[in-house]
């Protein structure tokens, strides 16, 4: 039977809370559509990509955390492939919502270095958890 470490048990539960929070930025995107709100195509652009990278990096993070303890990532690796991923959901979406804020911005304002730090935390929990996965690191006996 397999079962979550305690640490991604922790983390998968505040990942599921934070649906509510994407879900809200869907609520306004439907505000959006109806011409409720209005905003530049620029803006509209980057409410749309931010949304879809909250959602697609959120998922993303639920799946890691399962892959990161069947192969027992334990230590400072185990906290950075668990974190860094989560962290993009947080992070790129940020960077795309705060750098399009203000009436009529039509290109991003300096908060845009959010998505590239989000990126940079994307590319480090990844790589390292597919390292770990084509090593095959575990350190438990699976018989």
């Amino acid at each position: 039977m397999f079962r979550l470490s305690r640490e991604s048990e922790r983390i998968a539960g505040v990942l599921l809370l934070s649906i509510v929070a994407v879900e809200s930025g869907g609520y306004y995107l439907t505000r959006v559509a109806r011409g409720a709100v209005e905003l530049t195509e620029f803006q509209w652009a980057f409410s749309r990509a931010g949304h879809a990278h909250a959602g697609v990096l959120v998922t993303l993070s639920l799946v890691a955390l399962i892959l990161a303890d069947a192969v027992a990532l334990r230590g400072v690796l185990g906290y950075l492939t668990r974190l860094a991923i989560p962290a993009a959901a947080i992070l790129m979406p940020a960077g795309f919502f705060l750098s399009s804020t203000g009436a009529g911005a039509t290109e991003p304002n300096g908060l845009v270095a959010l998505l590239w730090l989000g990126a940079a935390c994307l590319t480090v929990g990844v790589v390292a958890l597919g390292l770990a996965l084509l090593r095959g690191n575990r350190s438990r006996a699976d018989g």
